[in-house]
């Protein structure tokens, strides 16, 4: 392994996510078809003592403690680096930017620790960096094989919102998987069609705590989305567009319209890796 190394830790979308039941310790089961996309932080390890420098439009977001995920990750591999952080995504958002950067830092230092889910339920996901059925807490993992190419308008409206609350404001906590089996996704229209019987269960309940999550769905729609639904436990909202024109022709209207929003437009991560 060569320093200094740069990877893109892209943003990580919950196409669907059905919580399925809750164990007795009180953590939820879950049954997600999770993708990745070609925006994202950027993490850069190079050789010196462990440090971690914060730089990006969201640096101000995160503080630079022992605590931060890529500490934790350099910390879980035995190993010491200089760490650079750019950190593009909004923090705390539902589409996995901690656990993103603490899988880039494991790929960059070339570590595959056992136990990288106790960073974070998402991190086993974000190591794989391809389309997966998640189940469980996070810790089952089935690989996809490659998705139609999606074009997706990504909307957070820069207000926190809390992940236990989130779970602890749902109505039902057992609620119906994915099929068993999943079908073929041949083409986009065929895997929107599928996705639009599907759930984010948590989205509901995310709108009671912060009703400006369906403000930016709404205005998905209006902007021609295909499809509108949150991401993970929010506040990032998605929409599916038929292709690349019309996603970035709908950022740029929502983002007029809502100069205090973060919007953004993409496509699916073909291939994660050493930027």
């Amino acid at each position: 392994m060569t320093l200094p190394r740069r990877e893109l830790a892209p943003a990580k979308l919950n196409l669907t996510l059905h919580v399925t039941g809750r164990r007795d310790d009180g953590y939820h089961l879950l049954d997600s078809l999770v993708v990745f996309l070609d925006v994202g932080d950027v993490v850069t390890v190079a050789p010196g003592p462990l440090s971690l420098r914060l730089t990006g439009p969201f640096a101000g977001a995160l503080a630079d403690d022992p605590q931060n995920l890529c500490l934790r990750a350099a910390r879980m591999a035995g190993r010491e680096a200089v760490i650079t952080l750019e950190k593009n995504l909004p923090v705390a958002s539902g589409i996995g930017g901690g656990s993103a950067d603490a899988a880039a830092v494991l790929r960059a230092l070339d570590a595959r620790p056992p136990g990288t889910e106790m960073l974070g339920a998402d991190v086993p996901v974000c190591l794989a960096g391809r389309p997966m059925r998640m189940q469980g807490l996070g810790e089952i993992l089935t690989p996809l094989p490659p998705l139609p190419q999606l074009h997706v308008v990504l909307v957070n409206p820069l207000c926190g919102l809390s992940t236990p609350a989130v779970f602890a404001a749902l109505d039902c906590r057992v609620n119906p998987p994915m099929p068993q089996v999943l079908p073929d996704f041949p083409d986009a229209a065929t895997l929107i069609a599928f996705l639009t019987d599907c759930r984010n269960d948590l989205q509901p309940a995310a709108i009671r705590l912060l009703p400006v999550i369906a403000d930016c769905l709404a205005a998905l729609q209006d902007a021609g989305a295909a499809l509108a639904r949150m991401s993970g436990s929010g506040a990032t909202c998605f929409g599916l567009f038929p292709d690349a024109r019309t996603a970035e022709d709908a950022r740029r209207a929502i983002a007029a319209d809502h100069p205090d929003w973060w919007v953004a437009a993409s496509g699916l991560a073909q291939d994660r890796g050493t930027l």
